[in-house]
């Protein structure tokens, strides 16, 4: 009982460093684009709280798949280039999560071919939680890339779009919640998005497991 409480409290904090950084790396791209917004909003932060949204976070411990934070402010009046910007700013949060998968993916494998002198329960629940906190970090990249607003993925599409219809795309947005809620209430976004996070996950794990070869 006293090991599954300590796994959930630290794939618990995992989690929400995970959506820290998430928010944390849009807020940075846009001030280093010139726009001030985050700043002034106080979410250049790693601090959980700032980020934290409640019903994002518990559906994301729930579904391991599917959640969110707060949306940090930007400003794209402030951008040289408005619609690259923007794209730019909204790549950068699930760049940031593919970038923490590879690295817990990395530690899973240094921890395996190391084996590393932990007790045997502890080492289960130490290598269990790198392995989940790797995947929520690929969903949370995953999801967010996916070309529906509100997700960062329309942010990006937006710039490809022809200007007629950008603005009508930028309207969708709570079309495209209740669509996303519709699709993961009926299960049909997990259908979609398991096998596309299985096969990424064999990748960033076979990948960030080739420095260890040398030592087989």
């Amino acid at each position: 009982m006293l090991d599954y409480l300590l796994f959930w409290l630290f794939f618990l904090a995992i989690l929400l460093f995970s959506l820290s950084i998430h928010e944390y790396s849009h807020g940075y791209v846009a001030y280093l684009l010139g726009d001030p917004t985050p700043q002034r909003a106080d979410r250049l932060s790693l601090n959980p709280l700032k980020h934290l949204d409640i019903l994002g976070t518990l559906s994301l411990i729930l579904t391991q798949a599917i959640g969110w934070a707060k949306p940090v402010p930007i400003n794209p009046n402030y951008f040289k280039n408005p619609l690259r910007d923007v794209a730019l700013v909204a790549v950068a949060g699930p760049l940031a999560n593919l970038l923490l998968s590879f690295i817990f993916a990395f530690i899973f494998n240094l921890t395996e071919i190391f084996s590393f002198s932990f007790s045997l329960p502890f080492k289960n629940i130490f290598s269990k939680l790198l392995y989940l906190s790797a995947r929520v970090n690929l969903a949370l990249a995953i999801f967010n890339i996916l070309p529906i607003p509100p997700l960062d993925g329309s942010k990006i599409l937006l710039k490809y779009l022809p200007p007629k219809i950008r603005y009508n795309y930028l309207q969708l947005e709570l079309v495209g919640f209740l669509l996303i809620l519709f699709l993961a209430i009926t299960g049909l976004l997990s259908l979609f998005l398991s096998p596309l996070l299985n096969f990424f996950m064999n990748v960033i794990f076979q990948l960030s497991s080739l420095p260890f070869w040398l030592f087989k």
